[in-house]
């Protein structure tokens, strides 16, 4: 790697900052999860719910529960519902990494520095987990842990269902499965960048949202979140390419190196190691810039987009 590692790289200080932050609001989001996913009673169908536990307590960043909870308090928003809601997305992201991870589409053994739900149970009980979760997750959504004001929680619930559906992550699985089937020549980074937005970028902007019409944010506030949520989305897909070929399998709690194996199209295959690199930090620049205008309430934002572009080292 070069020189560009350091350009956004915290200090020890600040990441000391970052990583309390984390293990606080992670620390929040488990206690809810463990209240609201069902536990086993010794009855038939409980080998579901013993996947969809292990799945979802088997570690992870929580990054955007956090996104959740920062974007909330720059709005002003300091309620329990952030966690709730931050709970709600993590077992979105939990499912779809389920189904990511299944024999018929990216096949891998190895999540979150496990096996994977399909390998430490079955693909039948593994898929109905992943069913589980997501259908979970729009039920927690509802509630009223999540915010008092119905409106506020149909906001929320049709934003993660919009950013998780047919036009957004499934649509974005659907194009990246399609392009491994057909091995188009000539993809370039227009199509990659709209692949990672619908697949990955989606669920990342429309938590940046959510923690601030958790808050009733004017329009100009939600308006700065969307493009933060976007540019932070596109510098975390661009950077876990850059992952894939220079990080570990203990970093990464994932196989590295499958997508070159694969034979995929990535910002490295398309733009250099370097050149990747470099596109990576400049996306987290943009993210940056939006909150210029911010004070410290924009400090646990700022960190998060710094983070995104230098974990694993």
């Amino acid at each position: 790697m070069t020189h560009l590692d350091n350009r956004l790289a915290l200090d020890s200080h600040e990441n000391q900052r970052l990583q309390a932050a984390l293990k606080e609001i992670s620390g929040q989001v488990e206690v809810c999860l463990d209240q609201w996913l069902p536990t086993m009673q010794g009855l038939p169908g409980d080998r579901v719910l013993e996947c969809m536990r292990y799945s979802t307590f088997a570690g992870g960043k929580r990054l955007r529960p956090a996104l959740v909870v920062a974007a909330a308090k720059l709005a002003g928003y300091t309620g329990a519902g952030a966690g709730w809601v931050g709970s709600a997305m993590e077992m979105i992201h939990t499912y779809s990494l389920i189904q990511d991870d299944l024999p018929s589409l990216d096949n891998d053994d190895l999540r979150r520095g496990r096996p994977t739900a399909h390998k430490q149970f079955d693909e039948p009980t593994a898929i109905l987990a992943s069913d589980g979760l997501q259908t979970g997750a729009f039920e927690l959504l509802a509630d009223a842990r999540c915010h008092d004001d119905a409106a506020v929680r149909l906001e929320i619930i049709k934003l993660f269902a919009q950013s998780s559906g047919a036009r957004g992550m499934v649509a974005g699985q659907m194009v990246d499965m399609q392009w491994e089937w057909e091995q188009p020549a000539n993809l370039g980074v227009d199509d990659l960048a709209r692949m990672n937005y619908l697949k990955t970028g989606m669920n990342i902007t429309a938590c940046c949202e959510a923690g601030v019409v958790l808050g009733n944010a004017d329009t100009k506030l939600r308006l700065a979140m969307v493009t933060f949520g976007d540019a932070l989305g596109r510098a975390y897909q661009v950077f876990d390419d850059v992952l894939d070929v220079t990080g570990t399998a203990e970093e990464l709690g994932k196989t590295p190196g499958k997508d070159a194996k694969a034979g995929k199209t990535t910002f490295v295959s398309l733009l250099g190691l370097e050149g990747a690199h470099e596109r990576a930090l400049q996306e987290a620049e943009r993210a940056l810039k939006v909150l210029e205008s911010f004070g410290e309430e924009a400090d646990l934002l700022r960190l998060i987009a710094r983070y995104c572009v230098s974990r694993g080292k």
